[in-house]
């Protein structure tokens, strides 16, 4: 480690953990994007965090911050300091009556269903996997499958941040409204959300039944009970034969029966599907036929019935709530979704539909099919958020109506990158433009530009670039992700001074593949910005930074609605029903 990096940190705040790492190499799940950070951190409590964000203020240095990394983008890649909550995942208190929960913003969705279960609580909703942090799913604006529901930052009624200037700050809609509408879909470039209160509904179970149909029943039943027929809804359109599974699944108090043993979810089926994606990147003419295999031998080669079985009992199950939502993501994938009203639903498949089978005519799409092929299945989820209130300023939903969401999928067998992603991409993301979309902040957006975001968002980005830059003025955490999407085109003089940018990218030498990004602070030359020497003493430094915290303007106290904490940290009593954290001050 740097010498004066380290004389800094042992000489700030010794009396409180400094838990780093410098042999760290982070990558997404999905092994598509790699880095290589100067320190990986594992904070246990909130003043360690705050003790990171003044140690990173101090020493220049960019904060990045990472849970699953399911995210298959580059967003949370950094040369400089990454954050992991892993360690600060606790349960801090359950109102069973109100169904409040407050939890450290580090803890997993999987551990916090299985401990809302112990209390007869669970979350009203849940997306495809259950692998993310709390923090993380609510930065990227996570959602499920039902239009009784909208993302699941719609049930969090209070966020705890600390902001970079290593003061911890509360934000509900009645407080910091505006802190609070950003920070629900924050993108990571806020701060660190340390705790957070969620409402939590009864637990429940859920029946399931899943058809297979053709995609000509799907379409005519779109507006005809397709997504009211049941409480949580979804469908896997399989473009090469031309059909798709519906799964709909509704709560019920009957006994709970397992499903039956899924093809590709077993040994041999999952290893022989891999191996025909791996085949099919070689010859991609095969895929249409690895489809026809693979999807008849999972969900049965009859349209028309249930695909578990042809037996009344196993057409389908009854499992606890939130494990019955979820599905196995199988392989290291490309995913690129988008966000779209609901109503443009027909035309959207229909058109992709064609484009996929090389009509261009009926796709209207201006980039050519031929010599594509794609990868089975593209998912159909829907959600409405149009009712919901305060809005988060980067929501993708659609907010006069319900939303749905298309989801185009590109397996990576063996750590191989497909071919023809980039043209099915450019493809299906110029539909998704045309027809009103936004994508999902999370995924692989490949064509789209800080001009396509601007005009998606339009006042509310500005509202969010205005929170962003009061709650963090030098940069702190802000990467080049952001610069690209989000932030004014770098022109020299728009670069923040703790912001990262891209130094270069490269091909990952190992297994697994994917690309290896490099970065570097915008303050100052080389990888990493080198640290000031102080010219005259410790006093007069400590004093430049605090004076440098306070650019940082977010602090709006109601001293008459703190919320106490004692001397373990536990929340304590609140009489009302508005839920205010205090200001803890480093």
């Amino acid at each position: 480690m740097d010498p004066l990096l380290q004389h800094e940190i042992d000489s700030f705040q010794p009396e409180v953990a400094f838990r780093a790492c410098c042999t760290h190499h982070h990558h997404t799940w999905a092994k598509t994007f790699h880095s290589r950070p100067e320190l990986y951190l594992r904070p246990r409590s909130t003043a360690e965090i705050q003790k990171i964000v003044s140690l990173a203020r101090r020493c220049r240095r960019r904060i990045t911050l990472v849970g699953s990394g399911h995210s298959p983008s580059d967003l949370t890649c950094t040369s400089s300091w990454l954050v992991n909550l892993d360690d600060y995942s606790a349960i801090l208190s359950v109102d069973r009556a109100r169904g409040l929960v407050v939890m450290q913003g580090g803890i997993r969705l999987r551990a916090l269903r299985q401990q809302l279960a112990a209390h007869g609580l669970a979350l009203p909703n849940l997306g495809s996997i259950d692998s993310q942090a709390m923090a993380g799913a609510l930065a990227t604006a996570t959602h499920g499958s039902s239009l009784q529901h909208g993302l699941l930052s719609g049930s969090v009624r209070a966020l705890r941040l600390v902001l970079a200037n290593g003061r911890a700050i509360e934000c509900s809609a009645a407080q910091n409204a505006d802190l609070f509408r950003a920070a629900l879909v924050s993108l990571g470039a806020l701060g660190v959300v340390v705790e957070v209160v969620f409402q939590a509904v009864p637990a429940y179970d859920v029946e399931w039944r899943q058809t297979l149909c053709p995609l000509a029943q799907v379409l005519e039943t779109w507006d005809r009970g397709l997504w009211t027929q049941a409480e949580f809804v979804r469908v896997w359109w399989l473009p090469y034969l031309e059909r798709a599974v519906v799964w709909q699944a509704a709560k019920t108090e009957k006994a709970r029966r397992p499903p039956r043993a899924s093809w590709y979810g077993g040994r041999f089926g999952f290893h022989a599907y891999h191996l025909l994606l791996y085949l099919g990147r070689w010859v991609p003419w095969l895929l249409p036929r690895v489809e026809w295999l693979v999807f008849g031998m999972q969900y049965g080669f009859r349209t028309a019935a249930t695909t578990s079985s042809s037996s009344a009992e196993a057409d389908s199950a009854v499992e606890e709530g939130q494990a019955g939502l979820l599905m196995d993501c199988l392989y290291s994938q490309f995913v690129n979704e988008w966000a779209l009203p609901l109503d443009k639903g027909p035309e959207a498949i229909t058109r992709l539909a064609a484009w996929i089978h090389g009509d261009q005519h009926t796709a209207r799409i201006p980039i050519s099919p031929r010599g594509v092929y794609v990868h089975s299945p593209i998912e159909v989820r829907v959600s409405d958020t149009h009712h919901h209130q305060p809005r988060s300023y980067l929501d993708p939903t659609h907010p006069h109506g319900p939303t749905l969401y298309l989801n185009a999928t590109l397996y990576r067998p063996y750590g191989a990158d497909p071919p023809g992603r980039a043209c099915y991409y450019a493809a299906f993301e110029h539909l998704m433009k045309e027809l009103g979309g936004r994508p999902h902040w999370a995924k692989n957006m490949t064509t789209v530009t800080r001009a396509d975001i601007q005009a998606m968002y339009g006042a509310r980005l500005h509202d969010w670039l205005r929170v962003r830059q009061q709650v963090d003025p030098d940069g702190m955490f802000v990467g080049a992700w952001h610069r690209r999407y989000l932030l004014p085109a770098d022109d020299g003089a728009s670069l923040l001074p703790l912001e990262e940018k891209e130094a270069s990218r490269a091909p990952y030498v190992g297994g697994g593949g994917g690309t290896v990004v490099v970065g570097e602070q915008a303050g100052g030359g080389g990888r990493r910005t080198a640290l000031r020497r102080r010219s005259t003493s410790e006093d007069s430094f400590d004093l430049m930074q605090a004076a440098e915290a306070e650019k940082s303007t977010f602090f709006l106290l109601q001293a008459d609605h703190q919320l106490d904490h004692d001397e373990d940290g536990e929340l304590g009593e609140h009489g009302g029903e508005e839920l205010i954290f205090e200001e803890v001050v480093p």
